[in-house]
């Protein structure tokens, strides 16, 4: 079974996707790390982002595996590295970019084969994985979610003002959302759950029993069979 869970930054889709993963005993998947690896990647080069064959062309070379949790760019613990706010805002720019995205795919694709799966992103439920079983995609109120991110550099020692993270933030969400490869959209057949009053644990939870019921409806059809 693969459960897709997709939206917006801020919307707590790593943390309730790690969770839920935990909970039904699923492997995990964040793909947003593994853009995010690429931009590192780039302003560690120093490769244009503007520049989409440089940019694709790196992303071809660079193996991107996930152990305990941590990412693992070309053997190097990139965890950390790639929260930055320079790699954040880097991250939608390589997004965009069709090669970078086709590469990633295939990727991503290959994780899901013949495995029980959470996987999180911003496309997950609409071109990676269309036939996956159960779809979400979160929501939350602009304010919250830059709340959410400015709590989490406050918790790394960087200061950022709520003004510039809704600014930022604002700017992602056009480009994630008007980019002409795989924009931001929920798939026609998710399931929309709007997280701004709700703790991570109750996402998670909330989830959970949507994916459990459906895995029963699963099991109960393949029985019938």
């Amino acid at each position: 079974m693969i459960v897709t869970i997709d939206g917006p930054a801020g919307t707590g889709k790593s943390t309730v996707a790690r969770i839920l993963a935990e909970r039904l005993g699923f492997e995990f998947l964040n793909t947003g790390a593994m853009y995010r690896a690429v931009a590192y990647a780039c302003l560690q080069r120093q490769v244009e982002l503007a520049n989409t064959t440089a940019v694709g062309d790196l992303a071809g070379t660079l193996e991107i595996l996930f152990s305990n949790n941590h990412l693992l760019l070309n053997g190097l613990d990139v965890t950390e590295a790639i929260r930055g706010q320079e790699v954040t805002q880097s991250a939608s720019i390589v997004a965009a970019n069709p090669i970078v995205r086709k590469r990633l795919v295939e990727l991503q694709r290959q994780v899901g084969q013949g495995g029980n799966l959470v996987t999180e992103g911003r496309d997950q439920g609409t071109t990676v994985f269309p036939d996956a079983e159960c779809k979400f995609f979160l929501t939350a109120s602009p304010a919250e979610r830059a709340l959410r991110r400015q709590r989490e550099l406050n918790a790394k020692g960087d200061a950022i003002s709520l003004d510039e993270l809704l600014q930022q933030q604002e700017l992602r969400d056009r480009r994630d959302e008007s980019r002409a490869c795989s924009p931001l959209k929920p798939a026609d057949d998710a399931l929309q759950v709007d997280t701004t009053e709700m703790s991570l644990d109750q996402v998670a939870a909330h989830l959970e029993r949507l994916v459990q019921r459906a895995k029963a409806e699963l099991d109960a059809s393949f029985q019938r069979r």
